[in-house]
């Protein structure tokens, strides 16, 4: 087992850790969680015998072989999956002797080694490492390779397979899937489902922690506390322990109220396609673990578009990809506002390429695209991370998009990103991964697009600005398409599903479930429009539907309007009942102020009901024209 006992732990004159005591058992699965900056990558490299306790001491059995991801790639001309068998440390080694025996023709060495090979299974060592390759997306013939021939986030995947490769007692993983598609996801999910050793999990993916962990060690406030079960169990176990705290009680309800807001206005639009019930069941899951979140750094809103159209953007026939070779063909979408879409495929298919044309940045080798006049495109992109003017401050990027903006308005616009105080006004060269994709997605919402397309916005953010993402997007009036292996941003955000494969992109008739399901049993037929019955009817019914929202956007704009109107008037009312709380307010000298909260608070009752009854004859006459559509 891993003990930490007693452990303190200073990086500098900061405390991480602080008299902490803890076990994990062998075989455990473990997520460990925490803000940036407390301590998880330290916790690490304690385990890695890479950094010293300040006092107390971590231990584990001394035979125990411990593996874990390199985050360089050496350049080299070994083949992809001969890179890989270098996980097998004692098979390399094995084999190595064996080489030196067979070239000094020593018969009884050769005889032990082959003894010692078979031992530990060295003759399925190849296909071991063959499946792993496949598993994390690369394809046959890529295994012989040179690693040298790889880019930066393939040779990622080839140090993960090295790391699986070994046949290790305690396995350490940062953010293994930063650098994976969703189908590689699938598979390593099951593959760290059926490890026998201990596994210690970094990862900012919800869905995959709740896939794979059965207890979860959350650091803050420098100390480590175990929760039994995955990552839900313990967001409900932690929203119930800070829902005990008075102090955080009150903001626990505002953000609960705010969240089960998204819940009644969805479920008033959705209809009854299996995406759209799965994403109402995940926005009823966000208000249950609203609580949990409450001391969340990260609180932004994107502002209505500039201007809006309908269609603010249509493909017609269109062909695109490089050269003269299409990758995608027959391409046909009209984006309305208030679509959602979410891209599924195989690596490679495409997702990034039709994710570039949309944006403008790739030209259609064939075919028409069209946008909306005067409307802004958003695109968010890895790559876009190093467009940041280095030596520039966050401050400082706000002000290149906007001149009129003062220093006061840009800082609080990107404290909302958390970047306070000085960091606010740093130059951002230094700042991390997850910093920098915080910036871009600042500018992003800063120029309040009518389109947004995102493409794998998720990479490096951590669990919590994925939730405050999560939840400004419900506010977005604008259309959406995502690319992302994180599953719980497409169920929480996407309406539609549509599958780049084969060529070709196109409606997918299913739910996320539906899309794992494929990925991990092959054989099944591919459910998209073009292969399933009933086409001209599923065509006809989308047409009916993108007609439906067209007529039902006044009464969406009655509905939002109404709630902005209802926050307000709440906050009013809660002023007043505050006010009210005071007992010198009944003093006789008190009497005309009194009377004028008395006042104030029944007319903002009765506004208030007014509101409330435009809000549900709209969301009432919504759901109906839903539930005829």
């Amino acid at each position: 087992m891993i003990k930490l006992q007693n452990l303190s732990v200073r990086r500098g004159i900061r405390l991480l850790f602080e008299s902490v005591n803890l076990t994990i058992n062998p075989g455990k699965k473990v997520g460990l969680t925490g803000a940036n900056g407390t301590g998880k990558s330290s916790l690490f490299a304690l385990l890695q015998d890479q950094l010293q306790a300040d006092h107390g001491s971590v231990s584990f059995p001394p035979h125990w072989v411990t593996a874990h991801v390199a985050q360089e790639t050496p350049a080299v001309d070994m083949s992809a999956l001969d890179y890989a068998l270098q996980g097998d440390a004692e098979y390399v080694t094995l084999q190595t002797a064996l080489a030196k025996a067979e070239a000094e023709h020593d018969g009884a060495k050769q005889s032990e080694l082959h003894d010692q090979l078979a031992a530990i299974d060295a003759y399925t060592a190849r296909s071991r490492a063959g499946k792993l390759l496949h598993g994390l997306g690369f394809k046959a013939e890529q295994e012989s390779h040179p690693v040298i021939s790889f880019s930066g986030g393939w040779r990622m995947r080839l140090n993960l397979a090295q790391a699986l490769m070994c046949r290790s007692d305690l396995l350490l993983l940062d953010e293994p899937t930063n650098h994976l598609d969703l189908e590689a996801v699938y598979w390593l999910e099951e593959w760290l489902r059926n490890y026998q050793g201990t596994l210690v999990l970094i990862s900012h993916d919800r869905d995959f922690l709740d896939r794979v962990v059965t207890q979860v060690c959350h650091i803050e406030h420098q100390a480590i506390k175990s929760y039994t079960g995955n990552y839900s169990a313990f967001e409900l176990a932690r929203a119930e322990h800070l829902a005990n705290q008075q102090a955080a009680h009150q903001k626990q309800q505002r953000e609960i109220a705010h969240i089960r807001s998204y819940v009644t206005r969805f479920k008033a639009q959705a209809t009854k396609a299996r995406q759209a019930q799965s994403r109402i069941k995940a926005l009823e899951r966000m208000e249950l673990i609203a609580a949990a979140h409450v001391d969340s750094p990260f609180h932004f809103r994107f502002l209505p578009p500039t201007r809006l159209t309908t269609p603010v953007l249509s493909l017609d026939k269109i062909a695109v990809g490089y050269g003269e070779t299409p990758l995608l063909s027959g391409i046909k979408l009209s984006l309305a506002p208030g679509d959602r879409i979410g891209l599924l495929g195989p690596n490679g298919a495409g997702k990034s390429t039709l994710i570039k044309l949309i944006a403008g940045e790739l030209p259609p080798l064939q075919g028409k695209r069209k946008e909306g006049k005067d409307i802004r495109i958003a695109y968010f992109a890895q790559h876009q991370l190093e467009q940041l003017v280095m030596d520039d401050s966050p401050v400082n990027h706000i002000q290149r998009l906007d001149p009129k903006a003062s220093e006061g308005e840009c800082r609080n616009f990107v404290g909302g990103f958390g970047f306070h105080g000085d960091d606010a006004l740093a130059p951002v060269g230094p700042f991390s991964g997850g910093e920098k994709a915080r910036l871009v997605l600042a500018l992003l919402v800063y120029q309040k697009p009518a389109v947004l397309l995102l493409d794998e916005p998720t990479n490096h953010l951590d669990l919590e600005m994925r939730l405050a993402l999560t939840m400004a997007l419900q506010d977005f009036e604008g259309a959406l398409i995502v690319v992302s292996h994180d599953r719980h941003l497409i169920r929480t955000v996407a309406d539609d599903l549509w599958l780049v494969a084969d060529g070709q992109a196109k409606p997918f008739d299913g739910d996320l479930d539906d899309y794992r399901q494929w990925c991990l049993a092959k054989d099944k037929p591919l459910k998209i429009e073009a292969s399933a019955p009933g086409i001209n009817a599923k065509k006809d019914g989308r047409r009916a539907a993108a007609d439906a929202r067209q007529r039902l956007q006044p009464l969406r704009n009655t509905v939002k309007k109404a709630e902005k109107e209802m926050t307000s008037l709440q906050q009013i009312l809660n002023d007043v009942e505050e006010g009210l709380a005071d007992n010198s307010l009944y003093e006789a000298t008190q009497k005309d102020k009194l009377k004028a909260l008395l006042a104030k608070q029944a007319t903002a009752r009765s506004q208030l009901e007014l509101v409330e009854m435009a809000w549900l004859e709209a969301s009432e006459a919504i759901e109906i024209a839903a539930q005829q559509t």
